[in-house]
């Protein structure tokens, strides 16, 4: 058997943190190692407990779970971080991807997505809520396709759509009859002919364009 995936909460809602940690307990799944009320207390159990999730809200006294997971970034932590949040915010969420989060939740949806984030996390994939994914892409609003996608293959177009629809490399492999190692070839060259640095800019510049791949 798995052993269960070892999981932190942090929020600064008594009320909300319990009903989120009951949801969690009742799974076979999971281990719930603790919870914080605050950014701070969230980053020493991070570094002490080690767990393989930490489940964050964005806006926490002392520390923003955004800060959090910046320092768990950068010291290069094994945990995997999801954050809680209540926004709609387009240019906060690019700033979660650039901060190496992988999983994104609306709290209204938190006890019925949770497992499948952690689930996603885990398998080093994307998770985020589809409510937010779709008005991600909506408050950017409708926008030229760029010249460059003209230059990219047939392949490359559909090896993009599922980044867009955050597939895992090794998932397009699967969907597409094609090795890992070819798909991590397509990020690369595809990455060049739309002129994009940076480790999640293709998934970025995917999720922006959706409607148009």
């Amino acid at each position: 058997m798995r052993e269960p995936v070892t999981v932190i909460i942090a929020d600064d809602h008594p009320m909300f943190r319990a009903g989120v940690r009951q949801s969690l307990e009742n799974d076979p799944d999971i281990k719930l190692l603790g919870d914080a009320e605050n950014g701070e207390q969230a980053f020493e159990k991070i570094q002490k407990l080690k767990p393989r999730v930490a489940i964050l809200d964005v806006q926490m006294p002392v520390m923003t779970g955004l800060e959090v997971a910046r320092r768990v970034e950068k010291l290069n932590l094994s945990t995997h971080v999801i954050l809680l949040t209540m926004l709609d915010d387009r240019k906060f969420f690019l700033e979660a991807i650039d901060a190496g989060i992988k999983g994104y939740v609306l709290k209204d949806s938190a006890v019925s997505e949770l497992k499948k984030a952690i689930n996603a996390v885990c398998d080093d994939r994307h998770y985020i809520s589809p409510s937010l994914a779709g008005l991600l892409v909506a408050r950017k609003g409708p926008s030229p396709a760029p010249a460059q996608l003209r230059d990219l293959t047939p392949t490359e177009m559909r090896v993009l759509k599922l980044i867009a629809a955050l597939k895992s490399n090794q998932e397009i492999a699967d969907e597409m009859f094609i090795s890992k190692r070819t798909v991590e070839n397509h990020r690369v060259n595809m990455a060049k002919k739309l002129d994009l640095n940076g480790t999640n800019a293709l998934l970025k510049f995917a999720l922006s364009h959706q409607s148009q791949l």
